[in-house]
């Protein structure tokens, strides 16, 4: 939600009132993309990556303000846990060596923060659910201190009027009823962002949402939740339900989850922002004095603050984003699909495979979505959530088709013709591409992995699931910080 808010009660007035700022940003952002000069991107891209923070016994530690302030780097902030942390890594152009930048910064970044916290006895753990986590753990009192947070869980369950239930069936069942939000702290993410011309936007998020699936199960790394194995990339539907606003009854109606996948391919990035405005009510209707119209109409380029909070508050798997800076506007693609870790290089060769294969895919002739219905789209995400890289997913001219197979034969070689396309150095091109190669070969990525040492663990002996969950994390961290590709674990 990236907002900074302060605690406050809203009343029917300024419900009604943001509902009409908000449309009228929604008529400025149309005028603008008739009118306006956007920032074009030619290849600008953006990373943000969600961590968490264990203790030494390797359970999660409340301390994220503490890390922060021994820290002190802007580029570290608060997230919704106390749990967590999120480094906002400085955009880059991708062309030449812009992801070995990316994954250099990351690493000096990362190891700066480990030796930082450390001083307050707290490890960096880059995954994407901490295994070590229990139901008790997760309450209201695990809330950052962050005003924004406690305001959007009251509005949250203000909204459902009752509590949450988490039901998760997967190899084993969870079934959990919640009093706040804090479930959404276990969903720890990599986020990828392409600024795009708002021409070329509709293209490359329906070949976002296109390959979501192929995403999913080649970087999933989330198998465990509460001590269950469930999913292999548990984070999709733990975040789906622990943000729910919607009881049982709207759900039965149909009414849309602001968790959404979404249910069309576009035409413009200005759908996108209208089904917000149509669909979901505002969580946080926070005015600012800002009249949209009237920047436009004297030259000036409007913030939209009211349309970029209610987006924020609306959390689609590839999100659009507006922004300004420097008083020139652009928009991005927002890619929130993954989860972090294993290791940086991992991450890098995700988003390797992202970028090439997205911008590929946004320029064929006959587009990948003019050949598949929505349905199966989504269908695909949520069999490869479930499944990880052991997924059967279904693409055109090949059918229903094992994953890693799918990349093999058709995606991988169209990710390396969209490097190239961004000007990507070979060199930078093969290495990161190669990893996922043979993370296919090897069929092995980090769920695999986290769910075979599970059952090493278990096989070896008696032992709690707690101590399990221990011993899985002792394992990790060192090959998280060794930056080994995980294949090669």
């Amino acid at each position: 939600m990236g907002k900074d808010v302060e605690t406050r009660e809203f009343s029917r007035e300024d419900r009604m009132r943001y509902r009409d700022k908000v449309r009228q940003c929604l008529d400025a952002f149309a005028r603008m993309l008739a009118d306006s000069p956007f920032e074009d991107g030619r290849g600008m891209s953006g990373l943000e990556i969600e961590l968490n923070l264990v203790d030494e016994d390797y359970d999660p530690a409340l301390r994220n303000q503490r890390v922060l302030d021994a820290l002190a780097d802007p580029a570290f902030v608060t997230e919704l846990g106390q749990f967590n942390i999120e480094i906002n890594v400085p955009p880059q152009q991708l062309q030449q060596d812009g992801l070995a930048r990316f994954e250099a910064q990351v690493r000096e970044s990362l190891n700066a923060a480990e030796e930082h916290a450390a001083s307050v006895d707290t490890r960096l753990a880059m995954i994407g659910i901490l295994p070590t986590l229990r139901r008790d753990q997760l309450t209201p009192d695990v809330l950052s201190a962050n005003p924004r947070y406690a305001l959007l869980n009251e509005q949250i369950f203000t909204a459902r009027g009752e509590d949450l239930l988490i039901a998760i069936d997967g190899v084993e069942r969870l079934h959990v009823r919640c009093d706040s939000i804090a479930p959404e702290a276990a969903c720890t993410s990599v986020q990828f962002h392409l600024q795009v011309a708002p021409q070329q936007f509709a293209a490359h998020w329906n070949a976002a949402q296109a390959v979501a699936a192929a995403q999913v199960a080649l970087g999933a790394n989330a198998p465990f939740l509460f001590g269950r194995e469930l999913w292999r990339e548990t984070r999709i539907p733990l975040f789906e339900q622990a943000t729910d606003t919607r009881a049982e009854e709207l759900k039965s109606q149909g009414v849309r989850p602001r968790v959404w996948f979404g249910e069309r391919w576009i035409t413009s990035i200005f759908d996108l922002f209208e089904e917000n405005v149509r669909y979901f009510p505002a969580l946080l209707p926070i005015c600012e004095d800002e009249d949209p119209i009237a920047a436009l109409d004297a030259g000036e380029v409007p913030r939209l603050g009211e349309l970029r909070l209610h987006n924020g508050t609306v959390y689609r798997w590839n999100r659009p984003i507006y922004d300004v800076v420097d008083g020139r506007p652009h928009v991005r693609v927002e890619n929130r699909v993954l989860p972090a870790g294993p290791t940086v290089v991992d991450s890098m060769a995700n988003a390797a495979f992202y970028f090439g294969l997205v911008h590929r895919l946004a320029e064929q002739d006959r587009p990948v979505w003019t050949q598949m219905s929505y349905g199966v789209a989504e269908e695909n995400f949520h069999t490869a959530a479930r499944h990880g890289i052991d997924a059967v997913l279904f693409w055109p001219g090949l059918g229903s088709v094992p994953v890693t197979e799918l990349v093999l034969r058709r995606l991988l070689p169209l990710a390396h013709e969209g490097l190239d396309g961004w000007g990507v150095a070979p060199a930078h091109r093969d290495r990161l591409l190669g990893i996922i190669e043979q993370r296919c070969l090897a069929h092995r990525n980090g769920a695999a992995w986290q769910v075979e040492t599970v059952h090493a663990i278990e096989g070896a002996g008696p032992v709690g699931r707690d101590d399990t969950m221990r011993k899985l994390l002792q394992e990790y961290l060192p090959r998280m910080h060794s930056n080994v590709p995980v294949h090669e674990w």
